[in-house]
Order: C-alpha cells, then sequence, then structure tokens
C-alpha cells in the first residue's frame, strides 16, 4: 500500500537525503538545481530523472547554459513503498543514484555498484 506523505515532508527527506552527501562532493556540484516534483513527464516509469551536461562531458565551451536539473518524483516513489522507513530509503538512493549521473556514472556502472 502506497505511502501517504505531504510535499513539504518529501522535500524535507530529499532535503535530509543531500545533507548525507560528503560535502566534498557536493562542493564539486556545478551549475546544477535539485527539484520535486508530483510526478515525471506522461509516460514515464522514473523516481528521478538528470536532466543535463555531466561534468564529464563539459568541455571549453561549456558556458552560459542553463543549470542541469535533478528531478526527484514524489507520487512514484509514495507509490512502491510501504513505509515512511521505506520512503527514506529510497529517496536516499534516488538523490545519490541522480547525483553519480552529474558526475558523469552511467546506469549500468551504477548497477554494478549495487544502486539501483
Amino acid at each position: 500500500m502506497a505511502v501517504e506523505m505531504s510535499r513539504t515532508r518529501f522535500e524535507e527527506l530529499v532535503g535530509e537525503a543531500l545533507d548525507e552527501v560528503p560535502q566534498e562532493l557536493l562542493d564539486l556540484l556545478d551549475n546544477v538545481v535539485i527539484l520535486v516534483e508530483d510526478n515525471p513527464p506522461p509516460g514515464e516509469d522514473l523516481l528521478g530523472l538528470y536532466e543535463g551536461h555531466a561534468l564529464t562531458d563539459r568541455g571549453w565551451d561549456y558556458a552560459g547554459v542553463l543549470p542541469d536539473r535533478i528531478t526527484i518524483y514524489r507520487n512514484p516513489t509514495l507509490g512502491i513503498c510501504d513505509t515512511e522507513e521505506e520512503v527514506v530509503e529510497e529517496v536516499a538512493v534516488t538523490v545519490v543514484h541522480e547525483l553519480a549521473h552529474h558526475f558523469g556514472i552511467s546506469d549500468d556502472r551504477l548497477h554494478e555498484l549495487g544502486w539501483d
């Protein structure tokens, strides 16, 4: 059964997940914003999404662009969890997963590392 949780509480969990990321990694984030949305785009089955140019793909011509976006989706996350503790864990995993994409780490590599 899906967990019910306010958007405010969910946003707090995203913030808490970010607080658990080592400061050394947070200091390396460049031109990225982290957002919470209720639902992914129509037809998409996602808990989170990274949109932008990974740090490893940025070259000398990377300038004047809008920030990369990491979006964490509330309703799909709540839909797969049975308890608030599961939501906390899933949010943390999703945040790490999407941050990893910002650093150029692929889904395949994340899977190898056990972050699926």
